[in-house]
């Protein structure tokens, strides 16, 4: 009979409530089935078998709280109940559990003592790591890229992984010093909230337990093995409970893969598979497939033609998709169109760009937009401001967090400038400078694309000219910019002259700003982009 330990079920939680037992004392059950459903103070969670057996002990009701890394319930294991590992099992019944007492079992009476105190002594302090929460309302993610190996030893904070959420990219960092035991998915995997990620072996397992105390040298002797029982030994190695010794993440690759682990040679520890045994699988049966593929390569060629390609919608373009459809949905568009000329802002930032050039910024066009509109927002407040869903109210923000659309690494992100009305054109282009930079990296933080009150759209730097931009909800305003051009327009003496010139699209949120104040606000705007000296007036 063996306990099943409550493992860790989500980051820094140490009991949850049983809400519910799934199976009775005396069912038979099969691996991964669920057993019991407990909830956390932060979501219910089903708890599976890990082997196929009979349930012998439920040591909750429903109702009472379970603490982690207590025993759950008892099982015996299928094809274990005469096991010569009993005494074994039974001395171990009041301390902790893991997967190690599989393999004890298995070597029964040919295991030494030692090497029984030394697995459980690393296993006690194996660690699953729970996918915590990420970002509010997000249950899943996508892993982009392991940071780290299995076996490969890491430290506190290190960051262990890249997961992609549909709002961006996160590390998640290792929780303790020690080594990386199994990784619970692949790159490209959706990973869920509150699943386990990857297990570690903590600092400091190893030699914690080393020597045996007197009783358990007592209770378990272990003879040196004969040949002839060596032979049954190795034989029996490569399987326990009539399963091969392979991680949860093996398992998962062999399903995934249609490999049977039976007729899989392991080259670990104790005949267990690794990843790497299933690469060599998978390779030999792939040659076994070659000839059948040959044969049918002309007809699949054939077929080629008007063939069509699926890809997954994901991440940040997934997130696109959903805040776009949200937002065209639910808000009113209307769209106002203008003209500046950039002439004066051109001789500008002509005098300025060599100064900021020598303090290692690089000084555009944006950063005067940018300015120039919290600015205009002080003047028009209702520009800066947010509808709740029913339309009953309406909030104001003092300050200006202006985004400004990204085609980053990931796709199309929108990271916002925070309090600009209290930075200079320096600031602006410095900070501007970052956030590009990290999102074309992928590396924008949660909190660059969280928090906007008004966007800028830059469809100028791609070509464009004119646009009818989506507004980035819950916002009530966007502006797109168009390219640059150099055309003919007549002066006050009906002369013409050549004239750089730029134009804007505003779309708004016809709730709350109707057409009159969203052409006045453009004019201000316009006007400090036009006569940029002007802003000189209203700079503190």
């Amino acid at each position: 009979m063996k306990d099943f330990i409550l493992p860790d079920i989500g980051e820094g939680i140490v009991e949850c409530e049983l809400l519910e037992w799934l199976v009775s004392e005396g069912d038979i059950i099969v691996e991964d089935q669920p057993v019991a459903e407990v909830m956390t103070d932060k979501a219910t969670v089903q708890i599976p078998a890990m082997y196929s057996g009979t349930v012998r002990k439920l040591y909750y009701k429903a109702g009472e709280i379970a603490q982690v890394h207590k025993p759950l319930f008892a099982l015996d294991i299928e094809g274990q109940e005469n096991s010569p590992s009993t005494d074994v099992q039974e001395h171990a019944s009041n301390t902790e559990h893991s997967d190690a007492d599989d393999y004890v079992s298995t070597l029964g009476a040919n295991q030494s003592t030692n090497t029984t105190s030394g697995v459980k002594a690393n296993d006690s302090n194996l660690e699953t790591f729970i996918l915590p929460d990420i970002g509010e309302g997000i249950v899943e993610c996508e892993l982009v890229k392991w940071l780290v190996s299995e076996g490969e030893e890491v430290i506190e904070d290190q960051p262990v992984v890249e997961v992609m959420t549909d709002k961006a990219l996160v590390e998640i960092p290792a929780k303790h010093n020690g080594t990386i035991v199994s990784l619970c998915y692949q790159q490209g995997d959706i990973a869920k909230v509150h699943s386990a990620l990857f297990t570690m072996q903590v600092e400091g397992a190893q030699g914690q337990q080393q020597t045996p105390s007197k009783d358990t040298t007592q209770k378990v002797t272990a003879p040196e093995p004969t040949s002839q029982t060596q032979g049954s030994t190795s034989a029996n190695l490569a399987t326990v409970n009539h399963k091969v010794l392979a991680s949860p993440a093996v398992r998962r690759v062999a399903r995934e893969q249609d490999i049977d682990l039976s007729k899989v040679q392991g080259t670990g520890d104790k005949g267990r598979i690794l990843k790497c045994d299933l690469t060599q699988q998978r390779n030999e049966k792939s040659a076994d497939n070659t000839k059948a593929h040959s044969e049918t390569h002309n007809a699949t060629q054939r077929n080629l033609q008007g063939a069509t390609r699926v890809e997954r919608i994901s991440g940040i373009k997934a997130a696109m998709a959903k805040q776009m459809v949200h937002s065209v949905a639910t808000i009113p568009h209307f769209t106002v169109s203008e003209e500046i000329q950039m002439d004066a802002l051109i001789a500008l930032r002509a005098q300025l760009k060599d100064d900021f050039a020598e303090q290692g910024v690089k000084l555009s066009f944006m950063p005067f937009f940018i300015k120039a509109l919290s600015m205009a927002l002080k003047a028009f407040p209702i520009i800066n401001s947010q509808v709740n869903a029913d339309c009953t109210e309406l909030t104001y923000f003092n300050d200006h967090n202006i985004g400004m659309a990204v085609d980053g690494k990931l796709g199309l992100m929108v990271p916002n400038i925070k309090d600009v009305q209290d930075m200079s054109i320096f600031d602006i282009a410095k900070r501007a400078a970052e956030l590009i930079e990290q999102a074309r990296e992928g590396r924008l933080k949660t909190q660059d694309l969280t928090g906007g009150t008004i966007s800028i759209s830059n469809i100028g730097v791609l070509g464009g000219t004119v646009a009818t931009p989506v507004i980035n909800h819950p916002e009530a305003a966007i502006v797109a910019l168009g390219k640059m051009q150099r055309l003919p327009r007549f002066d006050e003496n009906d002369n013409v002259h050549a004239v750089n010139i730029m134009h804007v699209s505003w779309s708004g949120d016809h709730r709350i700003i109707d057409g009159a104040t969203m052409v006045k606000f453009n004019n201000l705007w316009k006007s400090y982009i036009e006569q940029p000296m002007k802003m000189l007036s209203t700079l503190r």
